[in-house]
């Protein structure tokens, strides 16, 4: 698990790094596990752009992994470690006792022929699942759940973790990624360990070929455009925006106007903000 820098041989190379997927111990993914996801490319249900600057990109088949870890008691055993070109994180292949065979997201330290296991009193070893109720203060966990029941949503990037601080009533306190401290019911399930990948954020994309393989298309410059197109377009050579803030391309305010909405049943939970 590192980072590879190649060799200058041409303007695209120079600079640019990959992942040296050290790690990956499998190719090919597992074809019961697989389907083709077509990606929505920025468009809503009517084909309306909400989303600039998506399109394009390589095919991708998608990896069915398993946020929730139902399979309770049932010892698995990690049979493959692979690349998953949806998520930057990797993924483990499991094979349980009774054959039945699930992706997860790939824990860091979790190595080939490691057995895990899903259950309520399980052991804190990385890789194993239990509710935050039984699991100690301090221990840093990934794919936490919301809700109990609702699968894991927090902390499924590379590197990620949550940090369980404090346990008072029906709650547990973490402190997530962002830095955000809030309460999470106590019933809620995690996985013990941090996110594997931790190098994913300090490779170099090197060139623009690079992003348009990942689906993400240009981004013009609103100064750069007429008027007619963006609130910061127009002017003779290169001009001021003209007005006391930025604007977005339908004049709304941006760059740093909050525009989360309020969610009452959300925010009631949250100890510290993460701004």
């Amino acid at each position: 698990m590192g980072i590879h820098f190649l060799n200058p041989c041409t303007p695209g190379t120079r600079r640019r790094s990959v992942s040296d997927f050290s790690e990956i111990t499998q190719t090919k993914p597992e074809k019961s596990l697989t389907f083709f996801l077509q990606r929505k490319k920025g468009r809503n249900n009517r084909g309306i752009i909400t989303c600039r600057h998506r399109g394009g990109g390589h095919k991708r088949l998608y990896r069915e992994i398993d946020f929730r870890r139902d399979k309770i008691g049932v010892p698995a055993q990690v049979v493959t470690i692979e690349y998953d070109p949806n998520r930057n994180a990797r993924i483990a292949l499991l094979r349980y006792e009774d054959g039945e065979k699930r992706y997860i997201i790939h824990p860091r330290g979790l190595n080939v022929g490691e057995t895990i296991v899903s259950d309520l009193n399980a052991p804190i070893l990385v890789g194993n699942a239990l509710p935050l109720r039984n699991i100690p203060l301090g221990a840093e966990v990934h794919n936490v759940e919301f809700q109990p029941g609702s699968g894991g949503q927090l902390a499924r990037a590379a590197g990620t973790l949550v940090e369980i601080l404090a346990k008072e009533g029906n709650f547990v306190t973490v402190r997530l990624p962002s830095k955000e401290i809030r309460l999470i019911s106590r019933n809620s399930w995690a996985t013990i360990g941090q996110v594997g990948n931790v190098e994913a954020y300090n490779s170099i994309i090197g060139k623009a070929g690079r992003t348009r393989w990942l689906g993400i298309r240009p981004t013009v410059r609103g100064s750069a455009m007429n008027p007619v197109d963006h609130p910061h377009g127009g002017g003779e050579g290169r001009a001021p925006i003209g007005h006391n803030r930025p604007l977005t391309p339908w004049g709304r305010p941006a760059l740093g106007k909050f525009t989360r909405k309020p969610k009452k049943y959300s925010n009631q939970f949250i100890i510290r903000k993460r701004k």
